[in-house]
């Protein structure tokens, strides 16, 4: 196994619809997240590939569901960035649908890496995205990305702060600091991805009750 299992992702097909996605077997891990949170970023860091995600400066750049072949029937799935107000409200309305029905129906999903940025308190798509895991056991691990622009306490101070809400809340997701451009967490996130992807043979059970994503932007 090379010293980065991630390493040998590879571009398959970017998803307009949910029916396009590769057949649902296997595993994969989602990425899911608002707009300029660092996504992109992140995906990058954890595969060591430079390029693998399109990184932009301006947000809302992944408006499909990209899918990323790790080999053995295992993937990575970038869902479409969250909330950014210059997507119009029409293809808006089409991605709360499509990540909605994804999040539910999608039986070889395995764990979502929830994006937020570690310099802000978490937007009401993170705790939709949360709540929605919580409720439907589905195991997320937290990303506070950015946390280079942040002093060591401050980082900290908001570490501690997300993990004071998601105990309050009754929320099971793990967390951590992490950081793109420094490295910082990078062995740890990618640790929780492939424990995600080889977490247990059994399929999901689709559902089409619980929590959604509801109306609101984040």
């Amino acid at each position: 196994m090379p010293s980065n299992p991630l390493q040998g992702a590879s571009f398959v097909l970017a998803a307009h619809q949910l029916s396009q996605l590769p057949p649902d077997q296997g595993v994969e891990v989602a990425f899911a997240g608002r707009s300029n949170a660092g996504k992109s970023s992140a995906l990058n860091a954890l595969t060591g590939r430079k390029a693998l995600a399109r990184t932009s400066r301006t947000p809302g750049r992944t408006q499909q569901m990209v899918v990323f072949d790790l080999g053995e029937d295992a993937r990575l799935v970038d869902l479409p960035g969250y909330g950014y107000a210059k997507v119009p409200e029409k293809l808006r309305a089409h991605w709360r649908s499509e990540i909605d029905a994804y999040l539910h129906q999608r039986r070889s999903l395995r764990g979502v890496v929830l994006i937020a940025d570690i310099r802000h308190p978490l937007k009401e798509f993170d705790r939709m995205m949360l709540d929605f895991c919580a409720s439907t056991d589905l195991a997320c691990h937290l990303l506070l990305t950015k946390a280079d622009k942040l002093s060591r306490g401050q980082a900290a101070a908001s570490l501690q702060a997300a993990r004071k809400l998601c105990a309050d809340e009754g929320w099971s997701a793990t967390m951590q600091a992490f950081s793109s451009h420094a490295g910082t967490g990078v062995e740890e996130a990618r640790a929780a991805v492939m424990g995600f992807l080889g977490g247990g043979d059994e399929g999901r059970v689709a559902s089409s009750e619980g929590a959604g994503l509801g109306p609101g932007d984040g």
